[in-house]
């Protein structure tokens, strides 16, 4: 099977996986490997506009990787993650949504340059 897309990861991401207890980062890092070669909604959701989340459900802890496409690359499309949390309640934190835009406009200017 072949994958969909590349996925990189923006500091804060990298930050939120690594204070992650090791079973729990490896079950994120096994769900996002599964959303790369399937369109699995459960796995890989769009949020709003250009806003994604990679979801990953362990141990009754919900787990999100919010993400961005981009598809400026002559051939690989890549999602970038910008950052994660852990879910306490069913609605996602507008705050949240507002950072990984943030995060996405500041990665096309920085891309730009």
């Amino acid at each position: 099977m072949t994958e969909k897309f590349q996925v990189q990861f923006l500091e804060e991401a990298i930050e939120f996986l690594d204070h992650l207890d090791e079973k729990a980062r490896d079950k994120v890092i096994y769900n996002i490997q599964k959303a790369r070669l399937s369109h699995d909604k459960e796995l890989f959701k769009k949020l709003n506009g250009e806003i994604w989340e990679f979801r990953t459900l362990f141990n009754r802890t919900h787990y999100r990787l919010f993400a961005f496409w981009d598809k400026t690359g002559q051939t690989d499309t890549v999602v970038i993650a910008t950052h994660g949390l852990i879910k306490k309640t069913d609605k996602t934190p507008g705050g949240e949504l507002e950072k990984a835009e943030r995060l996405r406009e500041l990665y096309f200017k920085r891309k730009k340059q």
